[in-house]
């Protein structure tokens, strides 16, 4: 049907765009494949589909939809920008590399592509791959300001971060305006009573016509910058203002995470339709618990065993999950999720995650999933992944708490910007907990981060036989990783272990005290 006049076509694409802006979601579903019979493998049509089918919680037709726009081979620089979020959704990791290389040469992919594919790359824990593209946006342009806030990211994660900041720097000179840099300027290294930004955030917080989320990241960067320099009341009014801004742009009831996590609690799975994967001798280790628990410092010894690959934060469980309910959700998981779960085959899912895995572990057998909030899969990688190790981290509740609190997370998180939500989400995080434990004996090892610190050798020992490994001194040589870390953690994590004498909250004690009251109810 390559003859459909080209006028037709795009009349049909029309309708079908002004119905999905209508909302009407099933009208734009049946227009967009009324585009498909008259041109078949259309990319444009296939892409949309598959958002339309996201957005209808129809997970596996909305994954089918990508696959097959991959499969069309497009290069249009507008149709992979939006084409590799897609793939990225589904954790098609290998389609969307197969998508970016054959936009390639480097040379010839525009720098919004360019910017787009590193972006992408860097979200699925290639950061690696994602320097390169990069590097070629920068050399067409050295000071196009995107680019180079792009690049000091992806650097961070690498561990340079002395050329991130200098791209840093570069962009500020171009582009004082952007609010993201001064985030990230903050963060990437210790600020000094010589060498800060107090006054130039200051002055751009000032700025007419600023957004929520400039807002955000301008008052989380002058929260870090106030309490490098030891002014905690400047460091805790900026950091107010931070999350009051953050927090205007979420939505989040307590009350619906309470229910949530009761439905968990409450989960009984359907008898396995197929093999549960008992023969597989592949070891995975699952590192759950609340963000900044001590999650990637624990990855980080891991992986200095030279039988662990360490993955870093992966969603690839959630998308097994997905695809075995057939729902595509907000968040890792909601309340139909699991209830679909009750009947979906778990096995089938944790071979599905093991298949999804496996490139990346490169041969060995064991690797390290390092996604905190998977403590809420717990009761489905229990039943789906009968032989994975659940490690979880447990930190003072306090400490926990401040350290979310001052961490600006990207849409996530979204009770983590407001204190008694965020001491709540805490006690319904510990009662989930406590359920597991009691529901999975010894499938779980809680490793406390203080022990961890004052005690390493000590603790990976029984994190070690907990797992089935023998003990190696290599993971306590913690200076010696040069794996990417792509968390919020990037910069901390490059360090030696530190103890410290006084908990980093304590400054914040007289300002904290509700939250401390409600973690203490």
């Amino acid at each position: 049907m390559s003859n459909v006049a080209p006028s037709a076509l795009q009349a049909l694409i029309s309708k079908a765009e002004a119905l999905a802006a209508s909302d009407d979601l099933d009208g734009a579903i049946a227009a967009f494949e009324q585009v498909l019979l008259l041109r078949p493998n259309e990319p444009y049509a296939l892409i949309q589909l598959s958002y339309l089918n996201s957005l209808r919680g129809h997970y596996r037709r909305a994954e089918e939809h990508a696959l097959a726009a991959a499969r069309t081979g497009t290069t249009d620089p507008r149709l992979l920008a939006e084409l590799l979020p897609r793939l990225r959704t589904f954790n098609q990791v290998p389609a969307l590399q197969a998508a970016i290389d054959r936009a390639k040469p480097m040379s010839r992919m525009p720098i919004p592509l360019l910017i787009a594919a590193a972006a992408q790359l860097s979200y699925v824990n290639l950061p690696s791959r994602a320097i390169a593209f990069l590097d070629e946006a920068r050399r067409a342009d050295p000071d196009y300001p995107p680019t180079l806030l792009a690049r000091a990211q992806v650097l961070t994660y690498l561990g340079r971060f002395s050329e991130a900041g200098q791209d840093i720097e570069r962009s500020q000179r171009r582009a004082p305006e952007i609010a993201q840099g001064y985030w990230l300027s903050a963060w990437v290294r210790k600020q000094t009573a010589e060498a800060n930004h107090i006054a130039a955030i200051e002055r751009e917080l000032k700025r007419p016509g600023r957004t929520a989320e400039d807002i955000a990241l301008l008052a989380f960067a002058l929260h870090k910058e106030h309490d490098d320099l030891g002014q905690h009341e400047a460091a805790w009014n900026a950091l107010v203002l931070g999350c009051r801004a953050k927090r205007s742009r979420l939505n989040y009831d307590t009350g619906a995470t309470a229910e949530l996590f009761e439905s968990l609690s409450t989960f009984e799975p359907a008898p396995p339709a197929t093999s549960t994967g008992q023969g597989d001798d592949t070891l995975p280790i699952f590192i759950v618990g609340m963000h900044r628990s001590g999650t990637t410092l624990l990855e980080q010894l891991l992986d200095g065993h030279p039988d662990v690959r360490g993955l870093g934060e992966l969603y690839d469980f959630t998308s097994a999950m997905r695809h075995a309910t057939d729902h595509h959700c907000r968040g890792v998981i909601d309340r139909k999720l699991v209830e679909r779960a009750a009947g979906a085959d778990l096995a089938a899912a944790g071979e599905r995650y093991l298949g999804s895995v496996k490139w990346r572990a490169e041969g060995r057998r064991c690797f390290t999933d390092k996604l905190p909030s998977n403590f809420l899969n717990i009761g489905f990688i229990a039943h789906a992944l009968p032989q994975a190790k659940i490690l979880h981290m447990v930190r003072d509740p306090v400490e926990t708490c401040f350290s979310n609190l001052r961490e600006m997370f990207s849409e996530a998180n979204a009770y983590s910007y407001d204190p008694i939500e965020l001491a709540d989400y805490h006690r319904l995080y510990k009662r989930l907990m406590s359920h597991w434990h009691a529901r999975f004996p010894g499938r779980i090892l809680d490793v406390e981060y203080a022990k961890l610190v004052a005690d390493p050798e000590g603790e990976l020992r029984r994190v070690a036989d907990f797992c089935g490994l023998p003990f190696d001194p290599a993971m306590l040589d913690i200076g010696a990783r040069k794996r990417a870390v792509v968390t919020a953690s990037a910069v901390q994590v490059r360090d030696s272990i530190q103890v410290r004498e006084r908990p980093k909250w304590a400054p914040y004690e007289q300002w904290l005290a509700p939250m401390i009251e409600r973690l203490q109810a």
